[in-house]
């Protein structure tokens, strides 16, 4: 099929002027210089050298090989970079030579992580899963509905789209075994999330308000929380996941600017009790929901399609969640929303619900592929690219 040029999309790509996410890649012929790049339809844009022809004021903060530097500019500053972006592909003055097929080029982790946190914001997901994890208990506990569940994942094991993820090993204890044993997880997990990704820090002992969202958090990202349940069911009780999850997290190649959902803004879920005031978005000035729609494939084939519209915690609530005790906020902060299901059987996030429970669940050689979009201006799409990753044998490389 014959490559665009940059500047004629064919009609209807996710990846227009509307979009722009942010990635980091390598060419060739400069493996050893990883930069910024925006995507825009089939390309890599290579943002720092068309900046610095141009002379931008910005083309240092672009000339780097992680997207921190940028992040922690602040929101005027992204804005800039954005509209600067916009105008030489609406105007038609970027430098020539400066966009690279993305089949031709090497996509790298995007951000350098500094604390990672997941949430448990899906009602839907949590109800199934309290289901199946306690069949005699309740299946939501009593503080769901009151804060946004989250706990602290692990930053070292959080890798780019495309990544090999080798199956853990851990502990396990089947219900009709009487001692644990140790081995290969048997019930390896997908999680379908949306991930979002902290730009200007702030200091400890200074909670970010529910209207300070936007200038904290500088994109959105796609997230594979890769779960292995026969360890997490039987480590979970009484401090939460630990081992079950935190030998892989897959995070797409790209981060779509927050700015880019402004024509995706929903309500979320109506409330079934008062929320406190630092959680309570009643009289927001804009939605908190943002109505992206999730494809989960394995092995090509479509097994869900779960909407991050029916989330019942927004991601400013989980940012002023993890905040309000006076936890700092630092560039590369990173936190997922949890696993997104819907109320329909082909709206679930993960093989545990999607099975209830029962399996079959990943097989070696299984691959795991996880896009999305999101609805734009005037009809248009805006796409958020993919997280995808292949499972190896345990000890496999």
């Amino acid at each position: 099929m014959p490559q665009h040029s940059p500047h004629e999309l064919p009609e209807g790509d996710p990846f227009g002027a509307d979009a722009l996410p942010y990635g980091v890649f390598t060419t060739p012929g400069a493996p050893d210089h990883p930069r910024i790049g925006v995507r825009y339809g089939a390309y890599v844009l290579d943002a720092a050298t068309a900046a610095a022809e141009r002379g931008s004021a910005y083309a240092d903060l672009l000339d780097q090989p992680v997207l921190n530097p940028l992040m922690a500019a602040g929101r005027p500053v992204w804005q800039a970079v954005r509209a600067e972006i916009r105008g030489m592909l609406d105007d038609g003055t970027l430098p020539g030579g400066h966009a690279h097929p993305l089949d031709e080029v090497t996509l790298h982790l995007p951000f350098e992580v500094a604390d990672y946190v997941d949430f448990y914001a899906s009602e839907h997901h949590a109800t199934n899963a309290g289901r199946i994890f306690r069949p005699n208990g309740q299946a939501l506990p009593p503080n769901w509905k009151h804060l946004p569940i989250g706990y602290h994942g692990r930053a070292g094991t959080v890798v780019v789209s495309g990544t090999d993820v080798v199956r853990p090993q851990g502990q396990r204890k089947a219900p009709d075994e009487e001692l644990p044993s140790f081995g290969p997880s048997r019930r390896l997990d997908i999680e379908a999330e949306v991930g979002f990704v902290v730009g200007t820090p702030a200091p400890a002992r200074t909670p970010v308000p529910l209207d300070a969202f936007r200038d904290h958090v500088f994109g959105v990202c796609l997230v594979n929380d890769w779960s292995a349940r026969d360890i997490q069911s039987w480590e979970y009780v009484p401090l939460g996941p630990f081992l079950g999850k935190s030998f892989a997290t897959s995070v797409s190649a790209w981060i779509t600017p927050l700015e880019a959902f402004d024509a995706a803004r929903v309500a979320p879920p109506a409330r079934d009790f008062p929320l406190l005031p630092y959680l309570d978005d009643s009289s927001a000035p804009e939605p908190g929901g943002i109505d992206i729609r999730l494809e989960v494939r394995i092995n090509g084939e479509v097994v869900s399609r779960p909407p991050f519209s029916a989330m019942y915690w927004t991601a400013a609530q989980q940012l002023a969640h993890m905040t309000v005790n006076g936890a700092s906020l630092r560039t590369g902060d990173f936190y997922a929303s949890g696993t997104v299901s819907g109320p329909e059987s082909d709206q679930l996030g993960c093989l545990l619900e999607i099975t209830a429970g029962k399996g079959p669940f990943l097989a070696d050689g299984d691959e795991v592929v996880i896009t999305a979009w999101a609805p734009g201006r005037d009809g248009a799409r805006i796409g958020l690219g993919e997280v995808t990753g292949r499972v190896l044998p345990a000890g496999g490389r």
